[in-house]
C-alpha cells in the first residue's frame, strides 16, 4: 500500500485541473474532477486565500484523501483588515489597525496550527505578525499591546 503526498498552495475554492494542481497529480492516476470538486469543497470558506492543501493519494487502490491546513497568518490578517498587502517598511509605515478581538478571531482560527497552548501566548504570535506588517493593535504598536496581555490587561476577552 504505497502511499504518495503532494503537498500545493491554492486560492481558496478555486482549484483547476490546471497548474499548480494538473501537473502535481496528474501522474498518480486518480480523476482529476474528483479532487478539485473536494478541494474547492473543503476550501470554499477560505475564499480569496491562499490555503495550504496536501492530497494522500493510495497508489495502489487510486484512492486519495483531501487533508486543508489553515491559511498563512498574513492572509487572515489581509482579509480581516481588507488589505491588498502589508507595509513596505513596517517599522516606520503603520498601514492598517486591528481590534484585539479580530486578533482573538484569526487566533481561533489558526489555533491548532500554532506553537502556542493557550490563547493567551496565541494572541501573542498573531501580534507578532502584526509587527512585521506594520499593522498597530488597538491604535499601539503590538509589542506593547504583548506585553499588556503579559500584565493581565485583556485576561476578561482571552478566557471567555
Amino acid at each position: 500500500m504505497a502511499k504518495e503526498t503532494v503537498e500545493i498552495l491554492i486560492d481558496g475554492g478555486k482549484a483547476t485541473p490546471g497548474p499548480p494542481l494538473g501537473p502535481a497529480i496528474g501522474p498518480l492516476g486518480i480523476n482529476m474532477m474528483q479532487v478539485v470538486e473536494e478541494i474547492n469543497r473543503k476550501t470554499a470558506d477560505f475564499e480569496g486565500m491562499k490555503v495550504p492543501v496536501k492530497i494522500i493519494v493510495d497508489t495502489d487502490t487510486r484512492e486519495f484523501e483531501v487533508e486543508v491546513g489553515t491559511p498563512p497568518t498574513t492572509a487572515l490578517i489581509m482579509d480581516e483588515l481588507k488589505l491588498e498587502k502589508g507595509s513596505q517598511d513596517p517599522g516606520m509605515d503603520k498601514i492598517a489597525d486591528i481590534s484585539m478581538e479580530q486578533v482573538l478571531k484569526i487566533a481561533r482560527m489558526k489555533f491548532d496550527a500554532l506553537l502556542s497552548n493557550d490563547y493567551k501566548r496565541a494572541v501573542k504570535e498573531i501580534m507578532g505578525t502584526c509587527v512585521s506588517m506594520g499593522i498597530t493593535v488597538n491604535g499601539k504598536d503590538p509589542r506593547e499591546v504583548q506585553r499588556e496581555v503579559d500584565q493581565g490587561a485583556y485576561d476578561d476577552l482571552l478566557t471567555s
